[in-house]
């Protein structure tokens, strides 16, 4: 490492607060267009624009790799290409900043389903008084799939609704199931909540057999990866009310076209990958960023690490 490390950024707006790092890094700028040629002068990157899909274009390329990449996201699946995982950089990502922002939403989104408020606002639109009868959420049942730290904290803001929430991880451990359990889990669910990282074993997860399994009262709640979703059969799904309602913050082609039918079909509510967005993240994703810099420089071990073969940080 040389005497003044690099460190790259690839851009997004509002940049990183790193006043903690003046006169101990030497800090370049990248957007899209950029990444390639700067990645080889990079000690270290940091990936700001977690929407951007470049790292996996331009990590194939010619010259050196930085020795560590952190995300100011939770979800990795942007970066990782084979050659990334094959190789010695270390990955890491903002695990812990988004938990309860995105707990907090999904609470929301189970409240407005229940209560019908999408339907509250728009008779309230037509000016339009007609009396419905809502849902009970205490003593419903939730289904919460993935162990991490977000999906632990959407469990516990459920329970505090009094709705009883299963937790289901890759592996079966204390207070986990595993995916054995999920189908069994999933058809006596009154919510599904995707919660998972994105990888191999994940994606497409959520198809038409799945939806099939749930039952017809049944609500799903996406705020995970897009990918973990075949999102022709949630369509299906809705249209044929084989389920009653959804909520998607995450699509597989994002931001969602306008001709996407997910806009029209009935009973889904679509967010722009807002879920854990909440006023002072990027303070606080700055903040964690530099401390994780902190213990690079200093030779200590870095926390949050993914592991790439899996493609998160494993549970503890």
């Amino acid at each position: 490492m040389a005497a003044v490390p690099t460190l790259l950024v690839l851009d997004a707006d509002p940049l990183p607060r790193l006043g903690r790092l003046t006169g101990r890094v030497r800090v370049l700028h990248a957007d899209d267009a950029t990444l390639a040629d700067l990645l080889p002068a990079a000690d270290v990157l940091l990936v700001w624009d977690f929407t951007s899909r470049a790292v996996r274009a331009a990590w194939p390329g010619e010259g050196p790799r930085p020795a560590w990449v952190h995300t100011a996201s939770a979800g990795v699946d942007h970066l990782l290409c084979p050659e990334l995982v094959a190789s010695d950089t270390v990955v890491t990502n903002a695990r812990g900043v988004f938990d309860e922002p995105v707990a907090e939403y999904v609470a929301a989104l189970v409240l407005a389903m229940a209560k019908d408020l999408p339907r509250t606002w728009e008779l309230q639109g037509r000016g339009e008084w007609r009396h419905r009868e809502s849902r009970r959420v205490a003593g419903t049942r939730a289904v919460v799939v993935g162990s991490g730290p977000i999906g632990r904290a959407i469990a516990r803001t459920l329970k505090a609704l009094g709705v009883t929430a299963a937790v289901v991880g890759s592996v079966p451990r204390t207070g986990i199931h595993g995916p054995d359990d999920l189908d069994r889990l999933l058809a006596r669910a009154d919510w599904v909540i995707a919660a998972a990282p994105l990888t191999e074993r994940t994606r497409g997860m959520f198809d038409l057999r799945r939806f099939g399994v749930m039952q017809p009262s049944a609500c799903f709640v996406n705020i995970g990866r897009g990918g973990l979703v075949v999102e022709e059969a949630l369509v299906r799904a809705l249209r044929s009310r084989w389920i009653a309602g959804a909520a998607v913050d995450v699509v597989a082609a994002e931001p969602l076209p306008s001709d996407s039918p997910l806009w029209r079909v009935p009973g889904l509510i679509v967010s722009p990958h807002m879920s854990g967005d909440v006023v002072g993240r990027h303070d606080e994703l700055s903040a964690q960023f530099v401390d994780l810099f902190e213990r690079w420089a200093a030779g200590r071990p870095l926390k949050n690490v993914v592991d790439k073969q899996r493609g998160y940080v494993p549970g503890r």
